[in-house]
C-alpha cells in the first residue's frame, strides 16, 4: 500500500509536483471539435473566444482511417493558436486501441504546454488511471513540462460505475469526471438508442380514480442518467474534483437539453458537453447561477455576518445551513465573472471584480 506521504510525490525523474488540490477554472461548457474536418478547423478561432473549454476529439466520431489526421490537426491547432482564458483539452482514443500509446506520446511530447486536459475515455476502474498517470509523468519529464497536465474520467460502462469512487480518487491528476450515457447504456444493455436524456417509456402513471377508472391517468416521464449522475457527483465532491454532464444528442430539441443541463446543475455539475454552437450559450446560461439566484445568496450572505444563527429574510429563515448553499451559488459567480464581463455587469459585480 502506498504511503499517502507519497501520493503528491512526482511519478517519473524531473516531472512536475503533482497539484494538492484541482484549481477551479470555468467548463460550463466543453466544445467538441473534429481535428480532421477542415472546415471546424477553420472556425477554431472564432470558437476560442466563445467557449470555457475547447476539445479535439480524437475519439468516437472519428473514423479509423481519420484517427491519425485527427492527431495530426489538434497537434496543429494548439501550435498555431494562443487560448488565453480557454482551456484546450482533448479527448483521446480508449486504452485498449492501437492509437492510444501515439495519441498521448505526439501530443504531451510535441504541445503538451499548451494541453490542460486530456479526457480518458471508457475507464473502469483506478488501474487504468494509475497506468496513465505514470505514463504523463515520464512523458512530462521527457518534454521537461513545469507543470502536470490533469486527466478527467468518462463513466462509460457498469463497471467504471461501480468503481466510480475509487476512479475520482485514483490520482492528484484526477480534474473531473463526465457522464458518457450511450457507452452506459449499452454496457448496462439498456434498452434506448438515445444520446442521453430522458426516455418516453421511462415513466411513473397516477393511480386509477377509484370512481372513474377507465379516465385517463396521469404520467411522468422519469430520467434515466439520475442514479448514475447523483453517484458521480458525490464521487467527484468527496476527491474534490469536478463532475459533468456529458453530451445531449438531439441537437434540434434545444428546450429538452437545457431541461437535461439544469437538472444536472441543480444536483451539482458544473458544466457539459456542446457538440454543436447551438448548445455553447444553453450551457453558458445554464451552469451559470441567475442574476435572482446570485442576488439572493449575495443578500442572505450578507444579513448572516459571521454565518452563526439565524435570521428572517422576506418571511424565509436562514441560518448556517442556508448561508453555506448561498456561498456556493456565490462563490460560483464570482469565479464565472472574473472571467465573463457580461456576466459580472449583471450580477453587479464590475468594481468588485
Amino acid at each position: 500500500m502506498q504511503s499517502p506521504k507519497d501520493f503528491f510525490a512526482p511519478l517519473a525523474l524531473g516531472a512536475p509536483t503533482p497539484l494538492r488540490e484541482i484549481p477551479f477554472r470555468p467548463s460550463r461548457m466543453i466544445h467538441f471539435f473534429d481535428p480532421s474536418h477542415p472546415k471546424m478547423v477553420a472556425k477554431v478561432p472564432s470558437m476560442i473566444p466563445k467557449v470555457d473549454v475547447l476539445l479535439g476529439n480524437l475519439e468516437d466520431a472519428i473514423k479509423a482511417e481519420n484517427k491519425q489526421a485527427a492527431r495530426e490537426g489538434f497537434i496543429q491547432v494548439a501550435k498555431d493558436h494562443d487560448f488565453g482564458d480557454t482551456q484546450l483539452w482533448t479527448r483521446v482514443n480508449s486504452l485498449e486501441s492501437p492509437w492510444f500509446l501515439d495519441d498521448l506520446t505526439r501530443i504531451v511530447l510535441e504541445v503538451g504546454d499548451k494541453l490542460d486536459v486530456i479526457m480518458l475515455p471508457k475507464v473502469e476502474g483506478a488501474w487504468d488511471i494509475h497506468y496513465v498517470d505514470r505514463l504523463l509523468a515520464q512523458l512530462e519529464a521527457k518534454a521537461k513540462l513545469t507543470r502536470p497536465i490533469l486527466v478527467h474520467a468518462l463513466l462509460e460502462t457498469a463497471l467504471g460505475v461501480v468503481n466510480v469512487e475509487e476512479i475520482a480518487g485514483a490520482s492528484p491528476r484526477m480534474q473531473g469526471l463526465s457522464l458518457g450515457p450511450a457507452d452506459l447504456a449499452a454496457s448496462r444493455r439498456m434498452k434506448t438508442t438515445r444520446v442521453g436524456g430522458g426516455h418516453p417509456g421511462y415513466l411513473v402513471r397516477a393511480d386509477p380514480d377509484a370512481e372513474q377508472p377507465e379516465a385517463p391517468r396521469a404520467t411522468a416521464q422519469q430520467d434515466l442518467w439520475h442514479y448514475t449522475l447523483a453517484r458521480m457527483v458525490d464521487a467527484c465532491a468527496a476527491h474534490g474534483i469536478l463532475p459533468y454532464y456529458g453530451p445531449f444528442g438531439d441537437i434540434r430539441d434545444t428546450l429538452a437539453c437545457e431541461d437535461q443541463f439544469r437538472n444536472a446543475f441543480l444536483l451539482g455539475c458544473v458544466g457539459a458537453w456542446s457538440l454543436h454552437p447551438v448548445q455553447i450559450e444553453i450551457a453558458k446560461r445554464v451552469f451559470s447561477p441567475s442574476v435572482e439566484d446570485m442576488r439572493w445568496a449575495l443578500k442572505v450572505i450578507d444579513a448572516m455576518g459571521d454565518g452563526t444563527g439565524a435570521v428572517m429574510i422576506e418571511g424565509k429563515m436562514q441560518d448556517d445551513a442556508t448561508v453555506k448553499q448561498c456561498r456556493v451559488m456565490a462563490d460560483l459567480g464570482r469565479a464565472l465573472a472574473k472571467t465573463d464581463p457580461e456576466l459580472a455587469a449583471a450580477y453587479g459585480l464590475e468594481e468588485a471584480l
